[in-house]
């Protein structure tokens, strides 16, 4: 065979080998990294979902979200405030390293930086926000500028979607903000189908916050409900909790927000709202199933932090009992091997976890500052990941109620450090596992001395990462004093 026989053939042999191998287009480019929705509640309980327990409540596309992938029943929020839980999801990290909080300061922009959000766009994703954004970045406001869609407010924003400057143009056909929202993420959906790119909508609800102003189409679901009371309600099961957590606002607002007097009509609005939450969770569900991108199209859903409808005798958020800490957490993954399986996850995780699981989705690293994991090896195994411990925080409101606590998978260990001649430092130590409604403080109990040896060396690894690691500004720095167990220093404040 002559050399031109030779490259004919070659030539011809390549040809073949290429006609087997599929052209890549911008379809593929763009399943080549999934879509990702997180969908964030603001002050939303586990009671308030019928998938954890509540047989009171309508939520069927919350069920069926936990259907179709897995509930998780340890999830935390390492703040349960507002500000400082947007944070932490945000970055990854915790409070004392994103240095932000009320009354504390705004986040500075290096470390806004390095949020999931920029950090996506940067990797080519189309970005999207919309609803409470909750913090404030040092020299750029909101960010409005670091999506590629933009629905966010400053503040609490409003229920009225006509006063919310960026969404004014669903007002006509959704005047409560609720499904305002909804309808955006139909938007970005489409928007970014049509641009063949794959996606991050981050959507922040202002439901159930307070004022609790539902939307009114709504009213006929709960008009006239009794709602079951849960089994730790009211004062007398609160007395055993310390006496610093009862100087902040949780405590009046038992009775100031009619838990004690009005408890269904409380409750009806309540979870009125996040009924509107469920509905417009379903409108976005639906829009993926009709632009044909479910299939490749992560779904988390959750909240900033819980709330406190009476149990303890207590109302509100912050505190770091069970109702204000835990929230909901429901993850659908398409590829996950557990779909449809209607499984549970009982692992430690955090709020801290979803920066560095929406990295990994779109498979970018995760940098080395996050105190957070990927939350995908337990989306594989439940049984697989999750934490040994976490620190829970609050340096929000009243100086005594500012505390620090330990969490495992099993127990809760708070320490109440603030003294005065009314009170003396505290501790609060609670087995979750076997007492999930907190109704034994096992911390002054001789039987109990292993345990709560092991949760104060637990609690002291957790502080010292807070004195080695938090920002050197926005008063941060004070209580790595504060909160240790063994300083002499006088703590005792005016």
């Amino acid at each position: 065979m002559n050399i031109r026989n030779t490259l004919l053939v070659v030539a011809l042999s390549l040809l073949a080998q290429e006609a087997l191998i599929p052209f890549a287009t911008a379809d593929d480019a763009a399943k080549s990294q999934p879509n990702i929705v997180f969908l964030f509640a603001d002050d939303q309980s586990t009671y308030s979902v019928g998938c954890y327990g509540n047989k009171d409540v309508k939520t069927p596309n919350m069920d069926q979200l936990g259907r179709d992938g897995v509930i998780f029943d340890k999830h935390y929020n390492t703040t349960a405030i507002c500000m400082a839980s947007r944070a932490n999801v945000f970055t990854g990290m915790y409070e004392y390293k994103t240095g932000c909080n009320f009354g504390h300061g705004n986040m500075h922009a290096d470390v806004w930086s390095k949020s999931y959000p920029v950090l996506l766009r940067e990797a080519g994703y189309l970005t999207a926000f919309a609803g409470k954004f909750g913090i404030v970045v040092e020299g750029k406001g909101l960010c409005e500028e670091d999506f590629d869609f933009w629905g966010g407010s400053p503040g609490q924003t409003n229920y009225d979607t006509a006063k919310n400057k960026s969404m004014k143009k669903y007002a006509s056909a959704y005047p409560h903000s609720t499904l305002s929202y909804g309808a955006f993420g139909q938007d970005v959906i489409r928007e970014s189908v049509k641009k063949k790119k794959p996606f991050c909508l981050s959507i922040s609800f202002k439901a159930p916050h307070k004022p609790a102003i539902p939307d009114p189409q709504f009213n006929k679901v709960y008009a006239g409900k009794t709602f079951t009371k849960p089994e730790n309600f009211g004062r007398e099961f609160g007395e055993h909790f310390s006496p610093q957590s009862k100087t902040g606002r949780q405590y009046p607002r038992f009775t100031e927000w009619k838990y004690d007097t009005d408890y269904d009509g409380e409750m009806a609005k309540y979870h009125q709202q996040v009924y509107g939450i469920d509905v417009a969770l379903g409108m976005i569900r639906d829009e993926l199933t009709a632009q044909g991108v479910a299939d490749n199209t992560i779904v988390i859903y959750t909240s900033d932090n819980g709330y406190i409808c009476g149990s303890h005798g207590y109302g509100s958020k912050v505190l770091p009992m069970e109702e204000s800490s835990r929230v909901p957490l429901i993850i659908y993954d398409p590829r996950s091997p557990l779909n449809g399986k209607q499984m549970r996850c009982d692992r430690l995780t955090g709020n801290i976890d979803f920066a560095p699981t929406i990295l990994e989705l779109a498979g970018l690293p995760v940098p080395a500052n996050m105190d957070g994991q990927s939350l995908l090896p337990l989306l594989q195994d439940p049984n697989n990941g999750g934490h040994d411990q976490m620190a829970f925080i609050n340096v929000f409101g009243p100086l005594p109620t500012h505390s620090l606590t330990c969490l495992t998978p099993r127990y809760k260990y708070t320490y109440w450090w603030f003294a005065n001649d009314k009170m003396k430092p505290v501790e609060e130590l609670f087995d979750t596992k076997n007492d999930p409604l907190e109704l034994t403080n096992l911390a002054a109990q001789p039987k109990s001395e292993e345990a709560l040896t092991e949760m104060r060396k637990r609690y002291d690894l957790e502080l010292e990462k807070w004195k080695n690691e938090a920002v050197d500004y926005n008063d941060y720095q004070r209580y790595g004093t504060l909160f240790d167990r063994d300083s002499s220093s006088d703590k005792t404040s005016n």
